[in-house]
């Protein structure tokens, strides 16, 4: 039997460092593992601002708790 997993949400903290400013952000993302969620911060993040993967400092990441 396969192992069930539950998407989380992950509080991501950072900032996009472009040539002439810094963006801090704070991003609510929904994944299966941090690992995605960062994942997905960097092609978010590279889709709306056109920022490269180095561009982007992740600071910090968190998991929320979901009430039930």
């Amino acid at each position: 039997m396969r192992d069930m997993t539950s998407v989380k949400t992950f509080q991501i903290q950072g900032e996009i460092r472009k040539p002439n400013a810094v963006l801090p952000f704070s991003k609510l993302v929904r994944a299966l593992n941090q690992k995605q969620a960062v994942e997905k911060i960097y092609t978010l993040f590279g889709s709306r601002h056109k920022a490269k993967r180095f561009q982007i400092k992740i600071l910090k990441v968190e998991e929320k708790v979901e009430a039930a």
